[in-house]
Parts: C-alpha cells; structure tokens; sequence
C-alpha cells in the first residue's frame, strides 16, 4: 500500500518534522492521505498513477499514512483546514497554502479515471510548468 504511492515518486512523510518539511518546499506539494481502505486501493492510488502521467506535475508529492503514521496524518491534516479529516485524501498546496482539496466523499463515488481529471484538472490550473521527468 505504501509502495504504490512510493514507487510513483512520492516522499513518505513519516514524521511532524517530514511534513513541515515538505510544505516548506517552494511551490505546488500534492500531499495524499494513504489509507488500507478499498476506496484507496481500487480508486484513489489507480487515479493518483494516472494522473501523475500527466504532463504538469506537483513540485513535491508526498503521502502520509493513515493509521500508522499518526502525528504526521494529523499534522498533515491541519494544513487541509478547514476541510474534516478523511482518509484517503488528497491536498494540493501551493507556498503553503491549501488551493485544491480531494476529500474521501469525492473520491468513494468515482472510478480512477475521474479522479485522474479531477487532479489533472487542479494539476493545470495550479502547476505552473510541464513537468521535466
């Protein structure tokens, strides 16, 4: 479960410090809310792959775990205000600051494709340039 996001690039945030970190990074940071539930495994990673084979891309993608990696679910949460928690999620960020939001109720309706457009969607109009790799 985790592997699937990490061998698309993701950097996995296993601490408060990582995702600090990792909102510090200039630019547009995807952070996804990774979780064993079936709507994370049959929709929301497949929908995540696809979309990052499009051509803008986030500056940082980065996942944090859900059930395991609990402080730093909860601080990468908090960025993710005012939205709820909900697992599995998707926050784009950019500077800092929450622009895009993919809750658990966006995605437990959709297949990956559609959620592939939404994020490619977001992915345009938040990604400044095509993506080098």
């Amino acid at each position: 479960m985790r592997a699937e996001l990490t061998g698309l690039g993701a950097r996995e945030l296993r601490t408060v410090a990582d995702v600090d970190a990792a909102i510090a990074t200039p630019g547009v940071i995807m952070i996804v809310v990774n979780s064993v539930c079936g709507c994370a495994a049959g929709k929301a990673r497949p929908g995540i792959a696809i979309a990052l084979r499009h051509d803008r891309r986030p500056d940082l993608v980065a996942t944090v775990f859900a059930g395991a990696d609990i402080d730093a679910t909860d601080r990468a949460r908090g960025y993710f205000a005012p939205y709820p928690p909900s697992s599995p999620s998707v926050g784009l960020l950019r500077d800092g600051k929450l622009v895009f939001m993919l809750q658990r109720s966006d995605i437990e309706n959709r297949d990956a494709r559609q959620i592939a457009e939404r994020l490619t969607a977001a992915f345009d109009l938040f990604c400044a340039t095509p993506a080098t790799s």
